[in-house]
């Protein structure tokens, strides 16, 4: 039998590789057309995901490591087609009345709840910090991603996994507890009404200091309003700030961590999260990077998986 030309193999792969995602682009565009209509922001993804994996070898790999990504952002877009509130009662006062019960300030002779002290107590500096904060939520995780890649691609993948599995954690609660956020019982009481667009809330401040729609053009995509709790917004900072500390990253640990914290206040401060909303989204973080370690510590499937997946993306020799 003839020996393989040098270079057949690679080639045949190459050719299996593009014909896959050419597949998946269709699927994808496809399956979204189906279940939540046709956006232009789909056709962005798509672009984006082709431009990179055939214009370079770099950027092939690149976005093949990334595209763990890519399944959250797709995950995260699909949760428009089967609103949680559908599956299960929403907690609306409940919370309400738990929050003030443990943290409730007093104020002018009544209990209010943080979001409701920071409501009557906003200024103009603490809007435009708390937009600032509330912008990094996913480009920081992002571009620190990014870093990794090129720099501790093992920490790339245990990384990214972490971020994909703490969002699983979340997106599952969801389901099974949709929550209210604070600007709900603000804007609407107790009633359940089940609203197809979410609101920007205190952030509509950061938008009308600066005469721009940055915060009204993200929330008019909101996939779920009644996705209050956990906060994600508050679990990714966490993820960022430990494996920052794991990839020994100087002073952006410090830069991190004030991050995190500016985005656990201005979740608080914008009402758009419960102080027990923020503090179920550390418990998520927490809980997908420990099992994120347990996984790498006892399972061989799953480590031989992240192998696979990591060889994918190494230079080719």
């Amino acid at each position: 039998m003839p020996a393989s030309l040098p270079g057949t193999n690679t080639l045949n792969t190459s050719r299996k590789g593009s014909l896959l995602v050419l597949l998946l682009s269709g699927a994808y565009l496809l399956l979204s057309y189906v279940l939540i209509g046709f956006r232009p922001e789909q056709l962005v993804l798509v672009g984006l995901c082709n431009a990179c994996y055939f214009l370079s070898d770099t950027t092939r790999r690149f976005i093949t490591g990334f595209s763990i990504f890519v399944v959250f952002w797709i995950l995260y877009d699909y949760m428009k087609a089967f609103p949680n509130y559908n599956y299960r009662a929403v907690d609306i006062e409940p919370l309400y009345h738990a929050e003030k019960l443990l943290f409730g300030i007093p104020f002018q002779g009544k209990s209010l709840t943080p979001n409701e002290f920071w409501l009557i107590n906003h200024n103009a500096l603490l809007d435009v910090v708390c937009g600032i904060f509330y912008l990094c939520w996913v480009p920081v995780p992002l571009a620190f991603a990014g870093y990794l890649f090129f720099k501790n691609r093992p920490l790339f993948f245990e990384f990214s996994l972490t971020f994909l599995l703490v969002n699983l954690f979340g997106f599952t609660v969801y389901y099974l507890h949709p929550a209210a956020p604070p600007w709900y019982v603000q804007q609407h009481g107790f009633a359940f009404q089940p609203l197809t667009m979410g609101s920007t809330a205190g952030l509509s401040r950061f938008d009308a200091l600066f005469g721009v729609n940055v915060f009204a053009s993200i929330y008019a995509k909101n996939s779920n309003i009644f996705a209050a709790m956990p906060s994600l917004h508050s679990a990714y900072p966490v993820i960022v700030l430990y494996y920052a500390i794991r990839n020994n990253s100087g002073v952006f640990v410090q830069i991190f961590g004030v991050i995190m914290a500016g985005i656990w206040f201005a979740a608080v401060y914008t009402s758009h999260h419960y102080v027990l909303d923020v503090v179920a989204g550390v418990c998520t973080a927490l809980l997908g990077m420990g099992l994120m370690q347990l996984l790498l510590a006892k399972s061989k499937p799953f480590n031989r998986f992240v192998a696979g997946f990591s060889k994918l993306t190494a230079p080719r020799a």
